[in-house]
């Protein structure tokens, strides 16, 4: 059996990732080092809680003596490191934090790993040849893209963040990458686009619209609403991880993006869409016992104050991963968003 430690695998993308990834690889134990912030929750491991193959340990990736003794209590031989602070908005209020997880954390988990798997640089210790660092990045290291939509960004799109959040992000991949460069670990960088799904935190845009439809509240939308994301179903970009992780070059970064751009907009139209669909506001016993005078979800949409630096457009060409190792995604923006609102509609008990 081979150890491998997830972090921050109770929150959204991680706690997709933790049983598809125990399910498909019998011949690993997991070890989830999650510090439980606002962000995760242990109610989306439920399925996992009992598996003898997963092990959850609450803690702080900053904290160096807790990720020394993991690492030595387990025997790790591989790391896949989820945890970050991701929120734009918490990031622009409160920067301090993002700096904090997401580098200084980073740097900690790197460095152990460093330590415990090699006897110098260049030089892995007897066993431990095999193991990699992983780490989970965004598309928002990038910057923005104009509106023309042959602009997309590739691995080697120059690095340009725009906010204290992917600024922390870049951060950290640059810590990364030195890692590799500098000591000869083996690591390879995924950055993905805007993940929905299920288990998102309801703070995040799919969530928000899903839930103010739901009670009959106002649905912002920022600015004008035209700003594009390329969007990606979580199953899919937890695949995408696998195959990087298991066949991606040493030191390599792979995007992994959903080819499917859409503005803020029609997101939110496409959902009011199916929500009037499968579940009309003549159903809907929130909005009619609270006398709503609503004749469908889109007229609960409006527009908000701009974010302050806000990205224009993001969009991610994933030819690198689809060409070297054969990823596609399954699922449409059309598939998976039912899919999405389906599992919504149900944790909200409607």
């Amino acid at each position: 059996m081979t150890n491998i430690l997830l972090t921050g695998t109770a929150g959204f993308i991680g706690s997709n990732f933790v049983p598809y990834f125990l399910e498909k690889y019998p011949e690993y134990n997991l070890i989830n080092l999650d510090l439980l912030t606002y962000a995760g929750s242990l109610e989306n491991l439920k399925e996992c809680e009992n598996n003898p193959r997963y092990k959850f340990i609450k803690g702080d990736i900053c904290n160096r003596q807790l990720v020394e003794f993991i690492f030595n209590e387990y025997d790790i031989k591989g790391v896949i490191h989820f945890a970050a602070e991701s929120h734009v908005d918490n990031s622009i209020k409160n920067p301090g934090i993002f700096i904090e997880t997401n580098v200084n954390g980073t740097y900690t988990l790197i460095d152990v790993a460093k330590n415990y798997w090699m006897d110098k640089p260049f030089k892995y210790k007897d066993e431990y040849e095999a193991c990699r660092f992983h780490h989970i990045s965004t598309d928002e290291v990038y910057g923005t893209l104009s509106d023309d939509p042959k602009e997309l960004f590739t691995e080697t799109t120059p690095y340009a963040p725009n906010s204290p959040y992917s600024a922390s992000k870049a951060s950290s991949d640059m810590i990364v990458r030195s890692y590799k460069e500098t000591y000869g670990l083996n690591t390879v960088i995924t950055n993905c686009s805007n993940n929905y799904g299920p288990k998102q935190h309801d703070e995040k845009l799919i969530p928000t619209i899903i839930r103010n439809a739901l009670l009959g509240k106002n649905i912002p939308i920022y600015g004008d609403g035209k700003n594009i994301r390329d969007w990606l179903y979580v199953l899919d970009h937890c695949k995408g991880i696998d195959l990087v992780y298991h066949k991606g070059r040493n030191g390599e970064t792979y995007n992994i993006g959903g080819r499917n751009e859409r503005t803020n907009l029609q997101i939110v139209n496409k959902i009011c869409e199916i929500l009037d669909e499968v579940y009309p506001i003549s159903q809907n016993n929130t909005i009619q016992n609270s006398k709503l005078n609503i004749q469908n979800y889109k007229s609960l949409i409006t527009f908000v104050e701009d974010r302050a630096g806000h990205d224009r457009r993001y969009a991610i060409d994933a030819t690198k991963l689809e060409d070297e190792l054969g990823w596609k995604a399954d699922e449409t923006f059309e598939s998976g968003i039912v899919k999405t609102i389906d599992w919504y509609l149900k944790k909200y008990d409607k």
